[in-house]
């Protein structure tokens, strides 16, 4: 085995899990505090993309445009639970889906009509846009590894936030037992608000790190969403840890599985057969991989205590 390859796919991996957790942590708070399910949280993740484009492009700078993109992010998804999501609460999961559908093909539309249908390429600063040398004179891009980094500084004030502070007692009573926070005189209305508000944020900056990459786009969220479901279900809805574990999980699987499947099922088969099918069975292993948690633990890893 080429063991730089398998050091520099764990890096891509946990990169992976990083965008993943960025994405899945305000999903999960929104699924498991508030019980609404939000498919357009990955038009959030498009809009911060959309957003970090145009102000770097207006400010010539990176770092500035995710700066100021970050509130306009967690802004819009205030105004979206504010006009659309506040007044489905009561309602069944059928009409999350269908309601928040439609906002999918409204911001879809919407950055069509406002920034055409090529996308939007970001420049990276100059400091941020070469390699750098690991261990072993490995080379790997410098803002691979800010990605990483940037995540798991996310991941580690995300954890401080929910474990050590009010607000994060509020949240995990929430998740927990959302009646007998109400019964207890919390504004259940303002803690949903700024839950849906941050964790547009969190959806926000995931597609502003991954646009320099892959540019912005219309419709990027759209695939990347349907992976963010899978993780929260793995790792147990409400929890912000089981997020976390699950995104690296997840991560790491669908890239070594691009990378290695294929040599593996070469012992088995033909190199052809086995180059055809590789792709496909690494897409399928974090589907089989929430088939079989579903199946012995139906409430995920690392589930919410509820008392």
């Amino acid at each position: 085995m080429d063991w730089g390859l398998f050091t520099i796919q764990m890096l891509n991996g946990l990169q992976l899990g990083v965008l993943l957790f960025l994405l899945a942590a305000g999903l999960t708070l929104v699924f498991g505090i508030m019980d609404f399910v939000n498919l357009a949280h990955g038009s959030l993740y498009m809009m911060g993309a959309y957003f970090c484009a145009t102000l770097t492009q207006l400010t010539d700078s990176f770092l500035l445009g995710v700066v100021l993109a970050l509130p306009l992010t967690a802004l819009l998804g205030w105004l979206v639970e504010l006009i659309v999501v506040r007044a489905l609460y009561t309602h069944d999961h059928l009409d999350h889906v269908l309601a928040t559908f439609g906002l999918i093909l409204c911001f879809d539309t919407a950055v069509d009509f406002i920034w055409g249908p090529t996308g939007m390429a970001i420049p990276l600063p100059e400091f941020l846009n070469g390699q750098v040398t690991l261990f072993g004179g490995l080379d790997f891009p410098v803002f691979r590894l800010v990605i990483i980094s940037s995540g798991l500084i996310v991941a580690a004030l995300l954890y401080f936030m929910v474990a050590h502070t009010r607000l994060g007692m509020l949240i995990r009573a929430g998740a927990s037992n959302r009646t007998m926070v109400m019964a207890l005189g919390v504004d259940i209305g303002k803690l949903f608000a700024l839950v849906f508000a941050v964790g547009a944020a969190f959806a926000g900056f995931a597609g502003m790190l991954i646009a320099p990459i892959t540019e912005a786009s219309i419709g990027m969220g759209n695939d990347i969403i349907i992976v963010a479901f899978v993780v929260i279900i793995i790792g147990g809805i409400g929890s912000i840890k089981g997020a976390f574990v699950a995104a690296m999980i997840v991560g790491l699987i669908d890239t070594m599985g691009r990378s290695f499947l294929d040599q593996l099922l070469k012992v088995f088969m033909s190199a052809q057969n086995a180059e055809t099918s590789a792709p496909a069975l690494s897409a399928m292993a974090i589907y089989i991989l929430m088939a079989v948690v579903l199946a012995f633990r139906p409430q995920g890893l690392f589930p919410p205590k509820v008392r």
